[in-house]
């Protein structure tokens, strides 16, 4: 045997979109229903252990057999889910990768293990099966009664009087909706192979399974949550909105002081009429209001305040020895192949700007909700900056967290070949300064000669790097920071101008892209490779890694022009015809080397016990003794695919998470 296809349907109590396969898993009742499988390709079987049925023994040691490749689609949920089943039912046959100081021991070795929906997600293709199979036109397509069956066996039912008061469907509860189930199981299995089938012209470079194997043992490993924080952040959360809605109630006579329409009604009728009572628009409105109206609105944004969602997820997510796990999805975005978060997703956690931060999380970690009440005027916006401080390391550990300086700048800058760029990061300067000195023709110094030019040089950096205009800037928040309208077309102009050859980077990308997908040609630009093949757009990397864009052909953008389209996921998260230019395209591939100089620390430093990471940025858990020197440069070598690129990484200690 080489390789094993695995399908399973499962069953349990935790609600798997809410807390995640590894709690899933860990409750009492969870269980495998079904098992389809296919031995190297041939004819799927299926075993029906929920109605006594075993699994032969050759797959119960191929399970473990690291000679044996388990394929599956979105293997994590199969490799986890297998894991704590056969710890429960063949203890003997079951054995892990991990080492004694490693917090992996539950979970099945992930280097024996690949995944179609990865394979899937590497092409372009959607992250569903429905969807891969549907892209791929299949044959053999997802049954689209799935999902009911799932529904009626896979998750508990509410007790009524026509099921008797059950709280859960059993095989005999409906025999024929039973037998469709396990045809569903074996037609899943058979679109995996379909799947596989059609891409195999198209491997998965092995460095990429590396790095997912490497993903896997992250997820497995987890992060730790200090519960007393979570718990009584939430309890602080209750009753700061309690309080804050009884004030509120007082202040504007309101049935249902949350409501918008009655707000927007009350504050019409005391003199302030308001479109949209977003957090931006209630800031501005702020600044103008009468005092007594002003009062409101400031309530209005702290009771809208929606800090204790986090911490409801890490109460969701959080596992039988108080690790969060499985919050990183590989390949996650496929546009760059960066990661994706999932669950509490660290991807997007508020910043924290409190000088005593470790005093306010010590209030909270005892439950002190009067200290914190007398201390602090905004406890919804305290509770928001802590939330980073949930995260800590194991008991006798620190963390190690470490970024890149600027890493997206410094790629944009090396392969634009920008050269007066690089000379600033040569000499470890402050991008956003020398940008703004380049662009106004002065000396800019942070906190010094000209340092009012720095915010401009870098809303300008931030927004302008991918071919943004004025609308970028705005959506920067240019205005909010108190830029003028019409200061922003000549920042636009100031900045292309002292940038021209990224300028030039976008257009040459432009056009190799297009003679690329108009004459099916291969064209190379920059150290960029694109080409065409089956009906396929593939952009090349320095890494060795492609860029994957389906269907790609001319067609006409929104101002008449000619333009290139393709099929992905949009912004309503549908597939669709999407269309792009040459700045879009290096934003893509600028973003994917910087993901790709990420993935190479990370296998750099895979002896550390990694435990999280943020686009540019590394959480270790590591022993006391472990150099923070030591963890920056070994992050910050240059990838010898991209010799001289210029890489800085910086980072602290601490025995919490926080934005340093």
């Amino acid at each position: 045997m080489t390789n094993l296809e695995i399908d399973i349907e499962t069953f349990s109590d935790v609600d798997l979109q809410k807390c995640g396969v590894y709690r899933y898993t860990q409750s009492p009742n969870f269980e495998i229903l079904l098992f389809g499988y296919s031995v190297d390709g041939g004819e799927v079987q299926v075993v029906d252990i929920a109605r006594g049925e075993k699994l032969p023994m050759e797959i119960i040691t191929a399970l473990t057999d690291d000679t044996v490749t388990k394929w599956a689609f979105n293997a994590a949920f199969e490799r986890v889910c297998l894991s704590v089943w056969l710890q429960r039912n063949y203890p003997a046959y079951f054995h892990s990768y991990s080492i004694n100081e490693d917090r992996v021991g539950d979970y099945l070795d992930p280097s024996a293990w690949k995944c179609s929906m990865i394979w899937s997600a590497y092409m372009g293709l959607p992250l569903s099966l429905a969807g891969a199979g549907t892209v791929l036109g299949l044959e053999e397509q997802k049954l689209k009664e799935g999902k009911d069956l799932i529904r009626y066996f896979c998750v508990p039912c509410k007790p009524t009087k026509v099921n008797g008061g059950r709280t859960r469907n059993l095989p005999e509860h409906d025999m024929e909706k039973w037998n469709l189930f396990k045809f569903y199981n074996k037609r899943d299995v058979e679109v995996e192979m379909s799947i596989q089938d059609r891409l195999k012209k198209y491997p998965v470079p092995d460095f990429v399974w590396e790095e997912y194997h490497l993903d896997q043992e992250i997820n497995d490993r987890g992060i730790a949550l200090d519960m007393d924080v979570v718990e009584n952040a939430i309890a602080f959360d209750a009753k700061s909105k309690a309080e804050l809605a009884e004030k509120m109630q007082e202040l504007t006579d309101l049935d249902n002081p949350n409501s918008v329409v009655q707000m927007k009604q009350w504050l019409a009728d005391n003199g302030l009429e308001m479109d949209s009572l977003g957090k931006k628009e209630v800031a501005q409105a702020v600044k103008t209001a009468p005092k007594e109206l002003a009062e409101v609105l400031l309530l209005r944004q702290q009771l809208s305040k929606s800090s204790v969602k986090k911490y409801q997820a890490m109460q969701n997510a959080v596992c039988e020895d108080g690790r969060a796990r499985g919050m990183f999805q590989f390949y996650g975005a496929n546009r760059s192949g960066r990661w994706a978060g999932r669950m509490i997703q660290l991807q997007n956690l508020p910043q924290n700007h409190m000088p005593d931060l470790e005093q306010a999380r010590g209030l909270v970690e005892s439950g002190n909700y009067e200290a914190m009440e007398l201390l602090y005027d905004d406890i919804p916006d305290t509770l928001s900056q802590l939330i980073r401080t949930a995260f800590v390391p194991r008991a006798g550990m620190k963390f190690v967290v470490a970024d890149f300086s600027a890493i997206e700048a410094r790629v944009l800058s090396f392969l634009a070949k920008e050269s007066w760029r690089s000379e600033v990061f040569q000499n470890n300067g402050d991008i956003y300064c020398a940008s703004a000195s380049a662009m106004f023709g002065v000396p800019v110094e942070k906190h010094g000669v000209n340092g009012h030019l720095r915010q401009k040089g870098k809303i300008a950096e931030l927004a302008l790097g991918y071919g943004g205009s004025v609308g970028a800037l705005k959506a920067m928040g240019a205005l909010d920071m108190g830029l003028e309208e019409e200061e922003l077309q000549p920042l636009v102009d100031s900045w292309r101008a002292a940038n021209p050859n990224i300028v030039r980077f976008w257009w040459d990308v432009d056009r190799c892209v297009k003679d690329t997908v108009r004459n099916r040609v291969t064209t190379e630009t920059h150290g960029i490779r694109f080409f065409c093949q089956s009906g396929m757009l593939f952009i090349q990397l320095p890494s060795g890694r492609r860029l994957s864009y389906v269907k790609p052909r001319m067609g006409e953008n929104r101002f008449g022009g000619e333009a290139v389209t393709y099929e992905g996921v949009g912004g309503a998260k549908k597939w669709e015809r999407i269309e792009s230019y040459g700045p879009k395209f290096v934003e893509n591939i600028v973003q994917a080397i910087s993901r790709d100089i990420l993935a190479y620390s990370m296998c750099t430093l895979s002896h550390c016990f990694i435990c999280g990471h943020v686009h540019d940025e590394l959480i270790i858990e590591c022993s006391m003794g472990v150099s923070l020197d030591a963890v920056c440069e070994q992050m910050g070598r240059t990838p010898p695919w991209i010799d001289r690129l210029l890489l800085r990484a910086d980072g602290y200690e601490c025995s919490f998470y926080k934005k340093d």
